[in-house]
């Protein structure tokens, strides 16, 4: 298996993503004008109920992220067809994009999976994923996992995204320490 973590304080890359059939969006690239940061979100699609349950639980954190200056956007390797099936479970107003290729995770370092079987899916699709990009599309804060038991608490999140955005605390970029070891001979 072939992985490539985004490193924090690193460019998040350029990646892709459709909105509609006719509409794509570049990750990182503010749709909202109120938000200067972009938190992206990558689940794993229709068929994990964990997404839809953390998606959702996102929708009622989704104001707050706002007077932060994040907006939210989640992506998946979905079809389009899937993403509009999936919609009758999610209660989310954030945007949603769907079609995140191979390369795509492969830039993002993503872990990807194999459907079990043809009940869970029809495509390789990506374990979950959390991305903090500021305005320059520097990555502030990553956490990535390989199943979707896994992911960050919303409401700590959210608070310490909030302890971040305070200019008072002069909270920098955390995990960027990358000096080599040195063995004992």
């Amino acid at each position: 298996m072939f992985t490539n973590k985004l490193l924090p304080g690193s460019n998040f890359p350029d990646i892709e993503v459709k909105l509609s059939p006719s509409e794509t969006f570049t990750l990182g690239s503010t749709i909202n004008k109120d938000a200067d940061w972009q938190m992206v979100i990558v689940y794993r699609g229709a068929h994990c109920p964990l997404c839809t349950k953390f998606l959702n639980t996102l929708e009622d954190y989704k104001y707050l992220f706002l007077d932060l200056g994040i907006e939210l956007i989640a992506v998946s390797a979905d079809r389009h067809k899937q993403l509009e099936q999936h919609k009758a479970d999610l209660n989310v107003g954030f945007t949603l994009g769907y079609g995140l290729s191979l390369a795509g995770m492969d830039k993002l370092g993503v872990y990807q999976s194999v459907p079990r079987n043809e009940h869970e899916t029809d495509h390789v699709f990506s374990e979950p994923a959390l991305f903090i990009i500021n305005r320059d599309k520097t990555i502030i804060a990553v956490d990535i996992s390989n199943n979707p038991f896994c992911r960050p608490e919303v409401n700590t999140l959210y608070e310490g995204l909030k302890w971040v955005r305070n200019p008072e605390n002069n909270y920098p970029i955390r995990g960027t320490h990358n000096e080599p070891v040195v063995k004992d001979c």
